[in-house]
């Protein structure tokens, strides 16, 4: 794919859809103050909402961050490039619009080779998910372009393939704690680092430290619930998302136990209901304590509940 003219764009300071293996971002260059504002304002985000840098290049990290701790190198040569999020100590230099004013700054290298191909050419982007603020983050372009209209510049990279979030966690606390859950489980970090490592995601701080801790997010226009105890799922003005039921119908999606396969399709599902005017998503309960993805589904579920 050519990427030329998006390039440009960046370097012109406007900002650019693009995709990663877990949402789509939208991307602005991590030092133009005035590019970074547009994110703001495209998004409808709160100033307080830190943004997370993404970078090509484990080296990269160094410009931004400082009194870098041992984790990050273990957590950089286990994960990345991949979805995981390092909250460290920032450069005095880093733009307080990224980090929302906050000591700290946030760090990933994506792992699709569209979004290393670009941040290569483009230098480190800024990048939160590529979405009107509190909607579902878009997992493919045409979700870019339902948000921002047909003519917004999104790089095609087709489906998403992970489909939720990246896993944040903060290394600039003597404990490491998990802010945001993500593909990448609290355990497997445990092993990786041979440490105990904290949760704070269900903290709701007054300043956020990381994206996805404050505010309403991952949304449709439709209510979400959860399918109630000897309910059939015959409503016509709702769509099922089903994982042991093997009810058929338009409505109705059966997911047969594939807790990945639900969360790569989760946001497009709800996407899809505001598309067809469904009232309501109704999703079967799931317990799969074996699953790592299981617990980052209901995450993002229970925060489009309320």
């Amino acid at each position: 794919m050519n990427l030329s003219k998006y390039i440009e764009l960046i370097k012109a300071g406007e900002v650019v859809a693009f995709p990663t293996e877990t949402v789509y971002g939208l991307g602005a260059d991590a030092w133009n103050p005035s590019a970074i504002q547009k994110i703001f304002k495209v998004k409808g985000r709160p100033s307080d909402n830190p943004l997370i840098v993404h970078i090509s290049d484990l080296q990269q990290i160094e410009n931004f961050a400082l009194d870098i701790p041992e984790s990050t190198q273990k957590l950089m040569d286990a994960f990345w490039p991949g979805p995981l999020s390092l909250i460290l100590k920032k450069k005095p230099e880093v733009l307080d619009a990224v980090t929302a004013g906050l000591d700290t700054v946030a760090i990933r290298m994506p792992s699709h080779p569209l979004a290393l191909e670009f941040i290569f050419k483009t230098g480190p982007l800024v990048a939160p998910s590529a979405n009107t603020s509190g909607k579902p983050s878009p997992t493919k372009a045409e979700h870019v372009k339902q948000d921002f209209g047909e003519y917004f510049p999104v790089i095609d990279g087709e489906a998403t393939k992970i489909g939720l979030e990246s896993t944040v966690i903060d290394l600039s606390q003597v404990i490491p704690s998990i802010l945001r859950p993500g593909s990448i489980s609290r355990k497997q970090i445990e092993e990786v680092l041979g440490t105990f490592v904290e949760e704070s995601f269900f903290h709701h701080t007054e300043k956020p430290r990381s994206p996805g801790q404050k505010y309403s997010h991952y949304k449709p226009n439709a209510d979400v619930r959860w399918l109630k105890e000897d309910e059939q799922p015959n409503d016509p003005f709702c769509l099922y998302l089903l994982i042991s039921n093997s009810e058929q119908a338009s409505n109705i999606i059966n997911y047969n136990g594939d807790l990945n396969r639900l969360a790569a399709e989760l946001y497009d599902r709800f996407r899809q209901a505001d598309v067809e005017g469904f009232g309501s998503v109704v999703i079967e309960i799931f317990d799969d304590l074996n699953s790592h993805i299981a617990p980052v589904l209901l995450n993002r579920i229970q925060k489009a509940l309320h």
